[in-house]
């Protein structure tokens, strides 16, 4: 990843959600989102910021659209029939020290919730072959020049990036 391109990177941990059906509100719950998913991946979000010091508050940031800037998709393609997301456990490094541990749950008690809550939010569909990121599992934690960060997800296999 390229730190020119960014102003003041954080990264997040996320399991994101490839749809294999369109998904539309209202109504959709966890087993909706499952049922409509392809597979899981681990997943980074690179979160920025043109806020110095991410200093904003909730109305800015949403109607900016600024903390989304990139991501960075696992190879693993996971089916979600025999996993308890919500269980899975996740280790975050940076540099080889563990700098986040979470589960699933962390987001809204179970990833597809926040899925879900996407979708009942929606006034249009999210359509089939979306990558849909679930929120993080853990803090989001500050990059720069030279970290190599690593996760790795409990069945669902790792993710890497190495800033330049």
């Amino acid at each position: 990843m390229k730190m020119a391109e960014l102003i003041h990177p954080k990264v997040e941990p996320e399991i994101a959600f490839v749809l294999k059906h369109s998904l539309k509100g209202p109504g959709c719950h966890v087993g909706t989102v499952l049922a409509a998913t392809d597979f899981v991946v681990p997943t980074f979000e690179i979160v920025d910021s043109r806020y110095r010091d991410f200093k904003f508050d909730l109305p800015s940031v949403i109607a900016d659209n600024c903390s989304s800037s990139r991501f960075v998709v696992g190879e693993a393609m996971s089916p979600v029939a025999h996993l308890d997301l919500c269980n899975l456990g996740a280790v975050m490094e940076k540099n080889g020290e563990i700098v986040g541990l979470g589960a699933g749950a962390a987001v809204l008690g179970h990833p597809a919730a926040a899925v879900a809550m996407l979708a009942n939010s929606r006034c249009d569909e999210i359509p089939a072959g979306s990558l849909v990121l679930s929120g993080a599992i853990t803090e989001a934690i500050a990059v720069k020049q030279g970290d190599f960060v690593w996760l790795r997800i409990q069945d669902l296999g790792t993710v890497s990036v190495r800033f330049v």
